[in-house]
């Protein structure tokens, strides 16, 4: 019977088929593994050395050279008497004994304040008029000249006419900053447009884009880089104005300080003045740096 089973094909089919399915066993899942850490990246001791040691031995050697220089005594304070003047400065930066005699703190948040004011004003103004230049050639050529004979002029030009216009001392300087920090807005803003890809532009006008959108849309992403350029010069010339043009109109301010302090020939007062205005010179600049990085379109 066996034999005739598995000799008739017929019959093997049978009774595989007459027999009862196995269930299929499950299959599960593999575990999936952890992810790997991260390696951390090694620390480059040599690279760090590089960007630290440099700066720090350009600054001692500045220090030896003064040192050096006014070892024999004379009017020139030397770097330790300095340093303890300056430790008298800062003990108290926000002291006020009336309005000609305040801290090196409030003299450098009122310098600070006008900057901001000048500059955020020839921001509203020079921003869209360089958008307005680079995209119309008619007014580029019509009001191109008048940059050029005007970003010249020295900053102290123009403070007279502030004092005449205004008829004070804190507009006056105001002005001054505004006047002439605006052009390199104005200047890299039209420069940024003109550069744009034609290609860019022909795409829309073939999608019917109104004004609003090919300024929002393709140009401001692609000027963006030159505006913040543009920004960057500019605060940098805001800030060095500012204690130009303090110096003359007097009131509270870093400007006005050190020229105090000339009158009163405290020499020592004057280099940490320098030091300061440098140094929040330099902190402005690597502020609007990061914030160039932060809105770069490159990536």
């Amino acid at each position: 019977m066996v034999s005739a089973v598995f000799h008739n094909p017929r019959a093997v089919a049978a009774a595989v088929s007459s027999a009862p399915a196995k269930a299929a066993a499950p299959v599960k899942p593999a575990a999936e593994a952890p992810a790997a850490p991260a390696p951390r990246e090694p620390f480059d001791g040599r690279a760090l050395a590089l960007r630290v040691v440099p700066p720090v031995a350009g600054l001692g050697l500045v220090v030896l050279v003064w040192a050096l220089l006014t070892m024999k005594g004379g009017s020139f304070p030397t770097p330790l008497a300095t340093w303890d003047e300056a430790v008298k400065l800062f003990s108290d930066p926000f002291y006020s004994n009336g309005p000609n005699d305040q801290g090196i703190g409030w003299n450098v948040l009122f310098s600070l304040q006008r900057v901001a004011l000048g500059f955020g004003l020839a921001a509203l103004v020079g921003i869209p008029a360089g958008f307005v230049l680079g995209r119309f050639t008619f007014v580029n050529r019509m009001v191109s000249p008048l940059i050029s004979l005007l970003r010249p002029v020295s900053p102290l030009a123009w403070l007279p006419i502030g004092l005449l216009v205004f008829k004070a001392a804190n507009p006056a300087a105001v002005w001054t900053i505004f006047i002439c920090s605006i052009w390199p807005m104005i200047i890299n803003t039209a420069v940024g447009v003109q550069r744009v890809p034609q290609d860019y532009l022909n795409v829309a006008r073939v999608l019917n884009l109104s004004e609003w959108k090919v300024i929002t849309r393709i140009l401001f992403p692609a000027v963006l880089p030159y505006m913040l350029t543009g920004v960057r010069l500019s605060v940098g010339t805001a800030w060095l104005v500012i204690v130009a043009a303090e110096m003359l109109t007097g009131g509270v301010g870093i400007g006005f300080w050190v020229w105090d302090e000339w009158n009163n020939l405290n020499v020592a007062h004057i280099l940490i003045a320098i030091f300061v205005i440098g140094t929040v010179g330099l902190l402005l600049e690597q502020c609007l740096m990061q914030v160039a990085r932060r809105f770069s379109f490159d990536d």
